[in-house]
């Protein structure tokens, strides 16, 4: 029997202040120590969580370089509480005027890499430029594979994670309540279709009294069972994974095996 490759997790759900760098980044640091004190090692953040999400008007403002002030912050914390980070922010493109709607993943090194958001939703179409790269990250427990809040919706994403040997696939998110209909069958079918864990951090709260998110964050096994979700505002959850459990899901529904790879690649 292959040995035994366990450790906790953790999911962020939280509110955030609408440009209010300040003070989304204390109350995430909180959230992330107390996720710590429970003993997390990877630990998942939502979507835009040091800027909010509905701020169209001042994307450019708000939006920084990698390095920069979020992402050192987070390299920074990722050192002092000697865990992986995952978050994502607005980056400012290399060409003046364009953002990208980025996750990054920071560990005790520093900045692990970092994912471009490939997929964007309505008018993020307009605010956003696309990535173009599907990069999985070689960590001390595994492969990590990162996609972002609506992409959830796209299979293809994380099946490219999974064949390019994810263990591990996050979704930091800010997805909207009115479709958390969508979320509930969607993180399961990730999971469950690629025989991999799917880590989803969400939004809470309400933006420009329109922008309704539906928290509802959750860590999935690769047999797509919820073994957590979050339950109210500002909550922190956390589920002990075994990496080993990835290989044995796959040798019981071999999709990955038994994919038709001619078909598609």
């Amino acid at each position: 029997m292959a040995a035994r490759n366990s450790f906790k997790v953790a999911a962020i759900q939280m509110n955030c202040e609408l440009g209010n760098k300040k003070v989304n980044l204390e109350r995430a640091y909180n959230l992330i120590t107390k996720a710590v004190k429970q003993g997390a090692k990877l630990v998942v953040i939502p979507e835009l969580f040091n800027t909010g999400y509905r701020t169209e008007e001042d994307d450019i403002s708000l939006a920084e370089t990698i390095p920069g002030e979020t992402t050192n912050w987070m390299a920074e914390v990722s050192k002092e509480l000697n865990i992986t980070l995952v978050g994502c922010i607005m980056e400012q493109g290399k060409q003046k005027g364009l953002v990208y709607d980025t996750s990054i993943v920071t560990s005790t090194e520093g900045i692990v890499g970092t994912y471009r958001k490939t997929h964007l939703w309505d008018h993020e179409n307009i605010r956003f430029t696309k990535g173009d790269n599907l990069p999985v990250f070689e960590l001390e427990w595994g492969n990590l594979g990162m996609q972002i809040c609506y992409e959830v919706g796209f299979p293809e994403g994380a099946r490219t994670l999974a064949l390019k040997g994810a263990d591990i696939i996050v979704y930091p998110s800010a997805f909207g309540q009115a479709r958390l209909y969508a979320w509930e069958l969607a993180t399961r079918a990730r999971a469950l279709e690629n025989g991999c864990y799917v880590i989803a951090a969400n939004r809470t709260g309400t933006e420009k009294g329109e922008t309704v998110f539906g928290g509802h964050s959750r860590i999935i096994n690769p047999k797509g069972e919820v073994l957590i979700q979050a339950t109210q505002e500002n909550d922190v959850i956390i589920a002990e994974i075994d990496i080993n459990e990835v290989v044995q899901q796959r040798r019981e529904i071999p999709y990955l095996r038994d994919l038709n790879r001619k078909l598609f690649m």
